[in-house]
């Protein structure tokens, strides 16, 4: 199984591919992983690649080969589609994380265009407003929790439990519950758009 995950700084794809390779290895998995941090302090692009399975050559992810894309940013996950197989499903966050430009009218986020350019590309597409659901949990910090959440309900191969113990063994206690909820929110918002 390949997992591409994309996103910009701080929003915890890092974190997010670090969770889900070690939740493969507690399952017997092999795992090898890669990652491309551009600029992550101030918000640049940042790619991790996840490959789980048995007898696993390198950590890339040829082209059109991904089984799963997980787009943390809206953009970002335009940019990272063709990684995607045919047959892979994406789930993509429809939070924008607005470049500077923007702001100053330089230039424009084409938010419609981009959401439609991702129909095209794939059948098996989810989008999930991540941040929205992290805030219903208590802080818009715990989008991590939210992605992984909605990642169960599209992958039953890793097991749900062994996902979110790793996750909450990264976070301090007093973020934990709140994570948790963040989990239950993802999951259940996917189920119920995939039903």
């Amino acid at each position: 199984m390949d997992i591409i995950m994309c996103g910009v700084g701080g929003q915890g794809t890092v974190l997010t591919s670090r969770v889900l390779g070690e939740a493969s290895i507690k399952q017997g998995y092999e795992v090898r992983t890669s990652e491309i941090i551009g600029m992550a302090q101030r918000e640049g692009p940042v790619v991790s690649q996840v490959r789980i399975g048995t007898r696993l050559d390198g950590p890339l992810i040829p082209e059109a080969c991904a089984d799963y894309l997980l787009g943390f940013e809206l953009a970002e996950a335009v940019r990272n589609i063709d990684k995607l197989d045919a047959r892979g499903q994406a789930l993509v966050n429809t939070h924008m994380v607005v470049p500077p430009t923007v702001y100053l009218g330089i230039s424009k986020y084409p938010s419609e265009q981009l959401i439609d350019y991702l129909k095209e590309q794939t059948s098996g597409l989810v989008f999930i407003n991540a941040n929205e659901l992290a805030a219903q949990a208590g802080s818009n910090k715990a989008v991590s929790a939210v992605m992984l959440g909605a990642f169960t309900a599209l992958c039953p191969d890793i097991a749900e439990t062994i996902l979110l113990e790793e996750l909450l063994a990264r976070l301090p206690e007093r973020v934990q519950e709140l994570n948790t909820c963040a989990f239950k929110l993802g999951k259940e918002f996917v189920e119920g758009e995939t039903r």
